[in-house]
């Protein structure tokens, strides 16, 4: 399979078809090689607008969805960026190509020893794949211009929204009901702004979902 003509046929009729117009994130989605992060025999899928499960309840996400969540969050080349949830580490080796480094928090140690192993093949230097609390995130090494939670969300956790930067962005998808919203979380001070964006269905992260209430 010619995976590279698959890339910019990913990036002409997925992406930019899809009011993607950043050109770091046309750049950058159209450089990363997404088979490289999939098991071998799920490769000759690694560019069908959807989803692919990678295990452990996780998945490497839609390419568009991905795509808009990136240019909704404004990334600029000098950025600090925190993804929660590397997985596979697909999303991490995109935003490593758009900022200037990247942390990447994995709770499953299985996953983000294949993620630190994919990333140093592709000689991805500038992101490291830390395992560790998706919810606490990683306070210690922010605070961070970007935040990218890789999946949806029922609530977003107060402790991410601290570890933004003055200025920072913090996107992802919250879940309400079955259908998404692309969610833009804005730091100015310690005020935060909260704008929505497009629907779409991801598949919520483990350990983000609201627990139900009592009923009585």
């Amino acid at each position: 399979m010619d995976f590279a003509a698959a890339r910019r046929n990913m990036v002409a009729s997925q992406i930019k078809t899809n009011r993607v117009s950043d050109p770091l994130v046309i750049e950058a989605m159209g450089a990363v090689p997404r088979e490289r992060f999939l098991p071998a025999e799920q490769r000759q899928f690694a560019y069908v607008d959807e989803d692919l499960s990678i295990g452990q309840g996780r998945v490497i996400m839609e390419p568009m969805v991905l795509a808009r969540l990136l240019q909704l969050a404004d990334i600029q080349t000098g950025d600090s960026a925190m993804v929660i949830g590397a997985g596979a580490g697909y999303s991490s080796a995109v935003l490593a190509r758009m900022a200037s480094s990247v942390v990447a928090v994995e709770s499953d140690a299985t996953l983000a020893a294949a993620a630190s192993k994919t990333l140093a093949e592709l000689n991805v230097d500038n992101a490291a794949v830390v395992t560790g609390d998706l919810q606490r995130g990683k306070p210690e090494q922010g605070p961070f211009d970007v935040i990218f939670i890789n999946g949806a969300v029922d609530m977003i956790p107060e402790a991410l929204k601290q570890q933004l930067a003055d200025g920072g962005r913090l996107v992802c998808i919250v879940r309400e009901g079955p259908i998404g919203r692309a969610t833009l979380i804005t730091r100015t001070g310690t005020a935060f702004g909260h704008r929505q964006d497009f629907d779409a269905a991801t598949q919520v992260l483990p350990g983000f979902t609201k627990q139900p209430g009592f009923v009585f």
